[in-house]
């Protein structure tokens, strides 16, 4: 490990996290990097971590403390070392494991695509985890907001955002066309259009399956009860409808025990109701008009139905399979109204790539919106722990907007490194905070009789109510 990064030595008082067959080792007094971000990034930063340390001083006496390391990326980085995303700051996010940044800046034109994009990758950050739940006193467009409380797991190196697309007109994108118009497409009507950019989109069966098996490993430590496949696998069926049939391997291969999949608990519900069904019976109360499908479609799901019988009908038979978590999927499309419509059936969400940056967002609007939406991305041993949105450089410097999503950002890492007391501080005083309705401009507009403060008086104000 260096003793420098970017010129800058590590804190002599500090350790740094260390990681070995799958389990954080966290010290007392660890080294956490930080990048302020962006914009209001500077404002935003300055006051988290003024909480941040209230509360682990309140929360540990003087006995634990987080020893902050600033490293670069964005317009401060390009500004000392004209590079967006110095080597030395990724070392650093790698060697010390941890980190926790505000909101950067997409550089415009050529060079790097997406600096959040590109810390994903480079420290394989395979998981980004998106909780959404309802805090007392946030403005919501919705009625019921605090129905809703779900933990997004979205794959977060493959699918769209692997970064293999052509320019329309390029060389490269003539040639790729030329090849799937003249050869794999030759045999069929379907042709792409030579004036067309063109992107692929790899989805597999290792990104999948270490996915879901991390946001079924989160369920059982959670506590939640369903972990639910989103997918547009009705449309996309060998990259979407993939990632459906790998996620359910994993559950059924790898969870036995503690899972259920929503066509298991069909066949073992129905047999409760009827101990006296056939398994023909018991099949054609799982698919309403089997009558009308074929006899091989007939006799596959006679032999489905007897298999989930013989493989879980003891251990999971006779009501036992409502105590496990319930495995079960949903199209992409539908899952937008259904957290809107029958918010409390829904838990755990375990997505592909795109799908999940569109659902985690509009999922944070019913609670109050990116402002407040914490989020992270986490890999085998590596964490980094970020704002949702964006930098807004006409509000940067002048110290209004609001702060809560790299506060709640906070809560995540205390909670990952095990320091829930501190977490629990955090998050119940910024609760009580806009319970007062002491908050920033974002919400005093949308609450009645509330108390306009800036990012900084918002943050005095939690620290207060610790």
């Amino acid at each position: 490990m260096q003793t420098t990064y970017n010129g800058l030595s590590l804190p002599a008082d500090g350790q740094p996290i260390e990681y070995s067959n799958g389990q954080f080792s966290v010290p007392d007094h660890p080294i956490i990097p930080f990048i302020e971000g962006d914009g209001t990034g500077r404002d935003i930063w300055k006051a988290s971590q003024r909480v941040f340390d209230a509360a682990v001083e309140k929360a540990y006496g003087g006995k634990r403390s987080i020893k902050w390391f600033e490293i670069f990326a964005g317009e401060k980085a390009y500004k000392q070392f004209n590079n967006w995303l110095p080597d030395d700051s990724v070392n650093a996010a790698r060697d010390l494991r941890i980190s926790i940044k505000g909101p950067l800046t997409t550089p415009v034109g050529g060079g790097i695509r997406s600096l959040n994009v590109a810390l994903r990758q480079i420290l394989d950050l395979y998981s980004c985890v998106r909780p959404v739940k309802y805090y007392q006193g946030v403005p919501s467009p919705v009625k019921h907001p605090e129905k809703l409380d779900i933990v997004l797991f979205r794959e977060n190196t493959e699918d769209v955002y692997s970064g293999v697309e052509f320019k329309q007109g390029s060389e490269d994108a003539a040639r790729l066309i030329a090849f799937l118009n003249d050869d794999l497409l030759s045999k069929t009507k379907k042709k792409v259009r030579t004036d067309s950019g063109v992107g692929i989109k790899p989805i597999s069966i290792f990104g999948t399956k270490r996915l879901v098996r991390y946001a079924i490993k989160q369920a059982i430590a959670l506590g939640r009860k369903t972990v639910t496949l989103v997918h547009k696998g009705n449309i996309q069926k060998f990259t979407e409808g993939a990632f459906r049939e790998w996620g359910y391997e994993v559950a059924v291969e790898e969870f036995r025990e503690q899972t259920v999949t929503e066509f298991e608990s069909w066949i073992l519900g129905n047999l409760e109701a009827n101990p006296g069904l056939t398994v023909e019976q018991n099949a054609a109360l799982v698919e309403p008009g089997l009558e009308f499908g074929s006899e091989d479609f007939r006799k596959a799901l006679y032999a489905q139905v007897q298999g989930v019988l013989d493989s879980i009908g003891t251990t999971h038979g006779n009501g036992a399979w409502k105590s496990k978590i319930l495995v079960n999927d949903r199209i992409a499309d539908s899952i937008f109204q259904q957290i809107i419509i029958r918010p409390s059936d829904y838990s755990i969400l375990a997505t592909s790539n795109l799908n999940g940056d569109y659902i985690s967002d509009a999922a944070a609007a019913q609670v109050g919106g990116l402002g407040i939406a914490p989020g992270a991305n986490i890999g085998d041993g590596y964490a980094v722990f970020e704002a949702t949105h964006g930098t807004a450089p006409k509000y940067a410097d002048k110290d209004v907007i609001n702060p809560g999503s790299v506060i709640l950002s906070g809560v995540m890492l205390l909670d990952f490194i095990g320091w829930k007391e501190a977490a629990r501080l955090v998050e119940t005083s910024l609760e009580k905070t806009i319970v007062q309705k002491f908050v920033t401009y974002d919400f005093e507009r949308q609450t009645q009789g509330a108390t306009k403060v800036g990012t900084s008086e918002f943050a005095t104000r939690i620290i207060r109510n610790m």
